[in-house]
């Protein structure tokens, strides 16, 4: 009896030992979690493609696990200030917009990435000024955007004659939305209404195409353009103020026309070509005016993972897969010339090529989100003035934009 007491004490302190050492080699076998946070695809379709279509192979082959998340830019760079004053940095990759990139750079809260070893890919010349600092790259730009028009053909028969849709000025835009609204007895036209979107920029690029500045609220160029806006008082849908998201209305055909960011353009069009017309934006005086962006893949300073960070940064820029990405998402301009060259003739190229034109031929600007307190604050003297001066007076007030830009201006840092 004893002795079978004393095996049976052995059997439990060797289980013991081959359980203890199990759990050690499964947990060194465990894949890695590498965790991303991206300002970029929020959208849920862009989101599952990425998961579906893009992450897999990167994973099997690393025997990893990609955390992806989504956060807007002022908490992405909270974070990684918390993170770096802790000493407890738990992100590996940040996906950040151009406009914010100076802030990353300077607070050291990403790595230099080894580009030049990554001979294969040449990132475009119009953002290489954002994306580097000191001679070194710290950025892998992702996502090129611009801003196009999108039309449902039941517009068509409203079309002001001799314009052409494809080359259509502000004008007869104005013109076309006010003739849609009167023959169908409401708008039909489109911008985000809902506070802190995207009206900035729609009305942004405008103004650029009068010779304005962005986001200057008040010069020559955007009283002109507001100017012209105000006829559209009764243009808009009567649910216009409910759109965080112009592809939405677009695809149901609550809303016939829009200038919208290309990516939700591009949702829409891609959802039934056939019934619609997709066309550069407008041109003013002095050609087609557009707010462009990018965003960038950085490596955090301290990353857990940084060697596979990096090798991931290195598989999504790298130019099939730019694309690939690019189709999938929407229909974003893939930065590396390598990459456009692939482009072909499909809807998706369709739509990249239109905004890879206006990117190349148009009045660009950036968002300097970064020159102010709160970006979101200066997009919100945007939405009260689209709703003041369009929405409810349909007139222009130059004291009023005066004061709008006062208000901007207390916003600079």
């Amino acid at each position: 009896m004893k002795k079978l007491v004393i095996m049976t004490a052995l059997i439990l302190v060797v289980s013991a030992f081959v359980f203890a050492a199990g759990e050690k080699e499964m947990a060194a076998n465990a894949p890695t979690r590498l965790v991303v946070s991206s300002r970029l695809y929020s959208q849920p379709g862009e989101q599952q493609f990425l998961i579906d279509e893009v992450f897999p192979a990167f994973e099997k082959e690393n025997n990893c696990i990609v955390m992806f998340e989504i956060l807007e830019d002022d908490p992405l760079l909270k974070r990684a200030q918390f993170q770096k004053e802790s000493g407890r940095v738990t992100t590996d990759v940040v996906i950040a917009h151009a406009g914010r990139m100076a802030e990353w750079i300077k607070n050291d809260y990403v790595v230099p990435l080894p580009v030049d070893q990554w001979t294969d890919r040449t990132f475009s010349k119009a953002f290489s000024t954002s994306i580097s600092a000191n001679g070194k790259t710290y950025f892998a730009p992702v996502g090129g955007d611009v801003y196009l028009m999108l039309i449902n053909k039941k517009a068509l028969p409203y079309l002001p004659a001799g314009a052409d849709v494809q080359d259509l000025t502000w004008e007869q835009y104005v013109d076309w939305a006010v003739a849609v609204a009167k023959g169908e007895g409401e708008g039909k036209a489109a911008v985000t209404g809902v506070p802190m979107k995207s009206l900035i920029y729609m009305y942004g690029g405008m103004f650029l195409s009068y010779g304005g500045e962005f986001p200057v609220i008040n010069s020559p160029g955007a009283i002109e353009g507001w100017t012209l806006l105000s006829k559209m008082k009764d243009a808009y849908t009567p649910t216009v103020n409910t759109y965080d998201n112009v592809s939405a209305p677009m695809k149901t055909g609550e809303a016939w026309m829009t200038v919208a960011h290309m990516v939700r353009c591009g949702d829409a069009y891609q959802s039934n070509p056939s019934n619609y017309v997709l066309a550069p934006a407008p041109k003013g005086p002095e050609g087609i005016g557009s707010i462009a962006g990018t965003s960038g893949f950085a490596v955090t300073n301290g990353a857990p993972n940084e060697e596979l960070a990096i090798k991931f940064v290195k598989y999504m820029t790298e130019p099939s897969m730019a694309v690939r990405v690019a189709r999938g998402t929407g229909g974003f301009i893939p930065p590396i010339d390598e990459a456009i060259d692939q482009l072909g003739d499909s809807i998706q190229d369709e739509i990249i090529s239109k905004g890879i034109m206006v990117m190349t031929n148009g009045v660009v600007s950036g968002v300097p989100g970064g020159d102010y307190t709160s970006w979101g604050a200066v997009k919100q003297v945007y939405d009260d003035a689209f709703q003041e001066l369009i929405l409810k007076r349909g007139a222009v007030d130059v004291d009023y934009l005066n004061e709008a830009q006062a208000r901007i201006n207390a916003l600079k840092k």
